[in-house]
């Protein structure tokens, strides 16, 4: 009388394809110019906090 249930990893792995595949539209839309101005900006400002996280991780690491 239960819904048949799929495991933790293929759930996972659903939910990592359904990601991937929307981050890759997102990517397509911004390299042919056709994302809002405001995300665009927002995509610029997590990059740069995501370069500055890895430059600054080592340091962390060592210490």
């Amino acid at each position: 009388m239960s819904a048949p249930t799929i495991s933790r990893e293929e759930a996972f792995a659903r939910a990592r394809a359904v990601l991937d595949r929307a981050r890759a539209r997102r990517d397509t839309d911004r390299a042919a110019g056709r994302l809002a101005p405001d995300l665009e900006l927002e995509c610029r400002r997590l990059e740069r906090i995501q370069r500055q996280q890895r430059t600054t991780a080592p340091d962390r690491a060592a210490a």
